[in-house]
C-alpha cells in the first residue's frame, strides 16, 4: 500500500520525466508537441494509438526515438496486403533434438513480442490479420498450440495510417477501432518547423538519445496514473460528453440527432477518465481537471462516432462535430456537482 504523500512524491518525478523525454526527443523530432503529449499519455495510461498522416512526417522516426528514450524494446511491421496472421504473432516451426532426434513442434515468437511496436499502415492488410494483432493487443497474450504465450511489459501499439490512398486497403472496423485509446492525427509542419525540419536533417549529426525510464519505472508510473483521484463533477462532465454523442439519447442536442448516425461506447468514457488522469499526472498534479476531459475529447471520440449522411454533405467532419458538442455541453462545476447531488 503506498500513502498520499508518496503518490505526490511520484507525480511530480513523473512530470520530470516527461520534461526529460521531450527534451531527449527535440534532439531528433521538430515540432509535433501535440502528438507527443498524446502519445506519452497513451503510454502511461495503458492504451494503444492510431497515428492518421500523410507519409514523410516522421511517425517511424517519433516512435522509435520514444522507445529509445524509453528504454523500452521496439519493433516494426510494414503491413500488406499478403501479411498473414503467423507473421505478427509467431508460427510453430518442426525441429529435431540433436541427441534423441526426437521431432517437436517449438513456438517461434513473432515480432508482436516486443515492448513498443509499430504497425505500419495496418489498413493495408486482410481483417483476418488486422485481428491477430487486435486480440493480442486486447489479451495481451499469444494462442499457439494450445498455449498461452504472455506478451512483454509494458506492452504498447502504435499503428499507422494513411489518409489519402484508399484504394486497396482494408478499413478497420468500428468495433475494432474502439481498441485503441487514441486516434492521433499527425498535421503538417508550419513553415517555421518545416525550415527546422530541414536544417537538421540535411547535416551530417546523428544526435544520441539518452534513457530518461526503463520497463520497470513505466509500470510504477502506470499504478500511480490509476491512483489518480477524480471529482464526481468531472466523471458528471465527461459521461454528459459521451452521452451526448448518442442521437437517441433524450438529453442529446438537436445537431446530434441531425448529423451523428451513432455515437460512442462506454468505452469511450472510461478512457476520457483514465487519459485525463495520465495528463493531468504527465503535468505534475495530483488531481483531474474538466478542462483535462475537454482536451482530451478529439483523440478519444474522432474514431468512436460516424457523422450521418446529412452532416457529410454539408462538410462536416467528426472533429467538427466534437468540436460544437464541447461548445454544447456545460462544464460550469457548480451545475455538474448539483447534477451529482
Amino acid at each position: 500500500m503506498t500513502n498520499e504523500t508518496d503518490d505526490i512524491q511520484a507525480v511530480e518525478k513523473l512530470g520530470q520525466a516527461r520534461d526529460a523525454i521531450v527534451a531527449e526527443l527535440r534532439k531528433t523530432i521538430v515540432g509535433m508537441d501535440d502528438v507527443i503529449d498524446e502519445m506519452m499519455i497513451a503510454i502511461f495510461a495503458r492504451g494503444h494509438c492510431l497515428l492518421v498522416g500523410v507519409p514523410g512526417l516522421a511517425k517511424t522516426l517519433l516512435v522509435s526515438s520514444l522507445a529509445r528514450t524509453m528504454s523500452l524494446s521496439f519493433k516494426r511491421i510494414q503491413f500488406t496486403p499478403d501479411l498473414m496472421p503467423s507473421d505478427i504473432t509467431g508460427t510453430e516451426l518442426l525441429q529435431e533434438d540433436p541427441e534423441t532426434h526426437e521431432r517437436r513442434f517449438k513456438f517461434q515468437k513473432g515480432p508482436v513480442f516486443t515492448n513498443l511496436l509499430l504497425a505500419d499502415e495496418i489498413n493495408r492488410t486482410p481483417p483476418k490479420t488486422q485481428a491477430a494483432l487486435l486480440e493480442a493487443m486486447q489479451e495481451k497474450r499469444v494462442s499457439s498450440g494450445g498455449e498461452d504465450f504472455v506478451l512483454d511489459k509494458p506492452f504498447f501499439v502504435l499503428a499507422t495510417q494513411n489518409p489519402i490512398e484508399q484504394e486497396g486497403t482494408y478499413p478497420l472496423p468500428e468495433a475494432q477501432l474502439d481498441r485503441f485509446l487514441f486516434n492521433i492525427m499527425v498535421k503538417y509542419p508550419s513553415h517555421a518547423e518545416e525550415l527546422g525540419i530541414m536544417r537538421s536533417v540535411t547535416t551530417d549529426d546523428e544526435p544520441v538519445l539518452n534513457e530518461v525510464v526503463d520497463g520497470a519505472t513505466i509500470q510504477e508510473f502506470q499504478h500511480v496514473v490509476r491512483r489518480i483521484p477524480v471529482a464526481d463533477h468531472v466523471f458528471e462532465y465527461a459521461a454528459a460528453l459521451v452521452r451526448a454523442t448518442r442521437p437517441d439519447e433524450s438529453e442529446a442536442p438537436e445537431f446530434v440527432k441531425r448529423f451523428m448516425a451513432w455515437g460512442a461506447g462506454p468505452r469511450a468514457s472510461l478512457n476520457l477518465i483514465l487519459a485525463g488522469k495520465a495528463r493531468a499526472a504527465l503535468r505534475g498534479r495530483c488531481h483531474v481537471s474538466v478542462d483535462d476531459i475537454r482536451e482530451l475529447c478529439l483523440p478519444v471520440l474522432r474514431h468512436r462516432i460516424i457523422p450521418s449522411f446529412a452532416a457529410r454533405s454539408e462538410g462536416m467532419t467528426s472533429d467538427s462535430l466534437i468540436e460544437t458538442l464541447v461548445g454544447e455541453i456545460p462544464s460550469d462545476e457548480k451545475l455538474l456537482a448539483r447534477k451529482t447531488g
